[in-house]
């Protein structure tokens, strides 16, 4: 295989290499060159300088103060090619590289905590990189390269994008636990429609899918309280402050508050929504370019086990 800085920065490499030992034929020994390669490697480096680095002495040539300078810059822009060389390799190996994932702060007690943990069974040395927040948000990471999938929902459709779904996750109705409305069974919006609600914030992927569950019924709900986190939300709604549209509770969330399920929340009922839009799709999201092979197999480990997305 080809040195990956030769040839990112060939000529770099050359013109470091003749700061280190300035002269011709030791840079030429240095890094297995012809003479021939290295002097025209040093003569293209000097024009794109566009000021002398070189001055002719005896029978060979020696550095001016402008080169000198230059090459010390060199070498240490070739010390930052090597060590993103390496970055970038590590992170793609497929048993000990790195895992950009994005996810919805609804996914982060249960869902994602269990995926890695399956992935990591016969990968222990991976790592991951986790960034939670709202589909937005996330998505904007992903364009710009600082995440390498997103589980989100609902399921995007836009340029340069990838996607799968993966799950169908039911949505519920919370209600404080000593709330009129707070008994099995499913319930439809039109029944809570004069209740005051406790919503996510716009720019997350539950009030997008609230508000259009509110749109279909011709609903107009008096919002009391916005937030970013279900907790929060479910913990507002223990208080009787509201009700709350969420996702249905996960099972490692209901045993991390309640030891029972489906009850996540001390003083929270949680009712199943009943009619159209009662569920909200979960999907992956990855961009459409090669990725790196450690993500690659991660993709394909949630879209095997995408039943443990929901409970």
């Amino acid at each position: 295989m080809d040195d990956p800085v030769r040839v990112l920065a060939g000529p770099l490499q050359v013109l470091a290499a003749f700061g280190e030992h300035e002269h011709v034929t030791r840079v030429a020994e240095a890094l297995g060159l012809g003479q021939p390669t290295v002097s025209r490697a040093l003569a293209r480096a000097q024009r794109a300088a566009g000021v002398p680095l070189f001055v002719p002495d005896g029978r060979g040539v020696r550095l001016t103060p402008a080169g000198r300078a230059l090459t010390a810059t060199a070498a240490r822009a070739l010390a930052e090619v090597e060590r993103g060389v390496r970055e970038v390799r590590e992170d793609d190996a497929v048993d000990t590289g790195r895992v950009a994932l994005g996810f919805l702060h609804t996914l982060g007690a249960a869902a994602v905590p269990a995926l890695v943990r399956a992935f990591r069974q016969d990968r222990p040395r991976v790592r991951f990189q986790l960034h939670q927040g709202a589909a937005g948000a996330l998505l904007d990471q992903l364009t710009r390269g600082e995440v390498d999938l997103v589980l989100t929902s609902p399921v995007p459709d836009r340029p340069g994008l990838r996607t799968a779904a993966l799950a169908e996750q039911p949505l519920v109705v919370a209600f404080p636990g000593d709330h009129r409305l707070a008994v099995p069974g499913p319930v439809r919006l039109a029944e809570v429609a004069g209740e005051e609600f406790v919503l996510f914030e716009r720019g997350y992927g539950l009030r997008e899918a609230a508000d259009a569950l509110f749109d279909r019924a011709g609903i107009v709900p008096r919002v009391a309280f916005e937030g970013q986190d279900a907790h929060t939300l479910r913990g507002l709604v223990a208080a009787g402050l509201g009700v709350a549209v969420l996702p249905s509770a996960q099972r490692g969330t209901s045993e991390a508050f309640a030891g029972v399920f489906p009850g996540v929340f001390p003083g929270v009922v949680e009712r199943p929504l009943a009619g159209p839009g009662s569920t909200r799709v979960l999907g992956l999201v990855w961009r459409d370019e090669p990725l790196p092979r450690v993500t690659a197999a991660f993709r394909d480990l949630v879209r095997e086990r995408r039943e443990l997305l929901v409970p």
